[in-house]
């Protein structure tokens, strides 16, 4: 089993169009570092020198991980990890 991780159209020319792809890793850091492996510039996408980026949203099973540790969020076989793309307007 593995973790899925859905991806946001905006991302997926970097996962050659996959709308979910799998990946592996003990927090959501390692879960990016095994994804960037196989889809390079997925990771720098989403973390810059001081977590996650500020204009990306990342759900671990439906609860944003802001507030569940950040980078550092445990995660495991069987999890779901939706990336949302941060939208504002006015």
């Amino acid at each position: 089993m593995a973790i899925e991780v859905r991806i946001p159209t905006i991302l997926r020319n970097l996962t050659d169009g996959a709308k979910a792809v799998e990946g592996k890793g003990a927090t959501l850091d390692e879960l990016f570092s095994d994804l960037d492996s196989r889809h390079t510039g997925l990771r720098d996408r989403l973390v810059d020198d001081k977590g996650l980026r500020r204009f990306v949203n990342v759900y671990l099973n439906d609860e944003d991980v802001r507030f569940l540790g950040g980078l550092e969020t445990q995660v495991a076989d069987g999890d779901s990890v939706t990336i949302l793309p941060a939208v504002a307007g006015g």
